[in-house]
């Protein structure tokens, strides 16, 4: 048999191994065209991505290695001389320990109350659907905004919550010049003004899990507590850890509120990183060490973040 009756089926009809029509240029073609297609999508994305990203990223490390004013075009090469300076400073760790104090008070209170929120408003009655966009909307204002609405309600003389007191015969507290108040009144106008997003993250997750599960947790007479534990948690695990990740993350950036509600006092109790970053930068023109400084809290925000992944996903693997 020679190579025309081994290509020549039955009834005569010409047949092609699998290999050769895997490769006919037709074939070929449209896997070319799917690959332009998908760099085009990508392309403006990934050109973005480095211009604004990776570039400053890479940018702000060649700074951080040189004495770098602001003003005036002084660049000096000066090695590890700003991290060595940042490591003896002594109000840069007083920032550090201000942040630090302001996100072990907010994430935990922002991820428990937005789920905690979601729980209460996952539902279809009307009510609920009213009050669903009502929470989320503060979200949607700027800084300025917010910090000027709890500086009205926090002020001592005329603040809404000045008259409390005085009904009550007492002295009314200055929230944001107080040691003690200062930092637990950012944490307050920051939840107030972020708990939308986390809010609608766990709505969406709880939508997702099968009433099924919950049917057949009351048909075993299982408690609201046993339901929770035992069903919601393990179906919005995902969630919950992008949630802790996303408020890590954003509530290291703190500024807005501490800048303008308290301008980082009293006693610079409320003075953040990033704060003393914008002060270094623009008040004393040291654009060289204020990099210094971004580069650590990078590389801070980035250890937890990478922290808290791990631990979820360790426990994602314990349970399997």
């Amino acid at each position: 048999m020679n190579m025309t009756d081994a290509r020549t089926g039955a009834g005569g009809t010409a047949t092609l191994p699998a290999d050769e029509i895997q490769s006919t240029p037709p074939l070929k073609r449209r896997r070319h065209k799917d690959k332009l297609a998908a760099l085009a999508f990508l392309g403006p994305f990934m050109a973005l991505y480095a211009i604004f990203l990776v570039f400053p990223l890479f940018k702000g490390i060649y700074i951080s290695f040189h004495d770098w004013e602001l003003a005036g075009g002084y660049r000096e090469w000066i090695g590890f001389f700003n991290y060595e300076d940042l490591w003896y400073d002594s109000a840069f760790w007083r920032a550090a320990g201000n942040t630090f104090r302001f996100v072990i008070m907010a994430v935990p209170s922002m991820t428990a109350l937005s789920l905690l929120l979601a729980l209460a408003l996952r539902g279809q009655d009307r009510i609920r659907a009213f009050l669903r966009p009502v929470f989320f909307s503060s979200s949607v204002f700027s800084v300025t905004v917010v910090t000027l609405v709890w500086g009205m309600v926090l002020a001592p003389d005329r603040g809404l919550i000045a008259p409390v007191f005085t009904a009550f015969g007492l002295e009314p507290i200055n929230f944001l010049g107080s040691l003690t108040w200062a930092m637990p009144s950012l944490v307050i106008a920051t939840l107030w003004w972020g708990i939308g997003l986390p809010m609608a993250l766990f709505l969406a997750s709880l939508g997702q899990i099968p009433g099924e599960l919950y049917e057949a947790a009351e048909l075993d007479h299982a408690s609201r507590w046993q339901k929770f534990v035992s069903i919601t948690l393990p179906g919005i695990r995902r969630t919950m850890l992008l949630v802790l990740v996303l408020q890590i993350v954003l509530q290291f950036q703190i500024f807005g509120q501490a800048q303008l509600m308290t301008n980082g006092g009293p006693a610079h109790s409320t003075e953040t990183i990033v704060m003393y970053i914008y002060n270094t930068g623009f008040r004393d023109w040291q654009i060289g060490y204020a990099t210094t400084i971004a580069l650590a809290l990078f590389v801070i925000m980035l250890v937890f973040s990478m922290l808290q992944l791990w631990i979820g996903r360790r426990g994602e693997d314990s349970d399997d």
